[in-house]
């Protein structure tokens, strides 16, 4: 199995910048794949990101493309998520997850950290 533990949230201004951070716990981190979701208040749960257990193939909603980066170090059991000008419907409660395919589905994973929380105000 897999821990996770979610870091870097906070508040920012529209147009910032932030990185989150999921720490994992176990050997086998490196046999996941990760991703990132989002939970707006009032709102269900979508797909931000994920990043294949090797870290060559990545995904994203066309809602951040081009804004936000995943990436993930296997030898620090870390995954990554660069959010780059931030805007304020990307206000949510974020969370990583890991899963045994690399997928853009909820269903898919089978762990999750318990999220930290990022607001872009305006």
């Amino acid at each position: 199995q897999v821990q996770l533990v979610e870091s870097g949230g906070g508040l920012v201004q529209a147009g910032g910048s932030l990185r989150l951070s999921c720490a994992a716990s176990g050997r086998t981190f490196s046999t996941y794949a990760m991703g990132w979701f989002r939970q707006p208040p009032g709102k269900e749960r979508e797909f931000v990101a994920a990043i294949s257990w090797s870290g060559i193939a990545t995904y994203y909603a066309d809602s951040v493309k081009g804004r936000f980066t995943i990436s993930r170090d296997n030898a620090k059991n870390t995954v990554y998520l660069q959010m780059n000008s931030l805007k304020p419907e990307d206000t949510a409660a974020y969370y990583c997850a890991a899963g045994t395919t690399t997928r853009q589905s909820i269903n898919a994973y089978d762990y999750w950290g318990q999220g930290t929380q990022v607001t872009a105000s305006s």
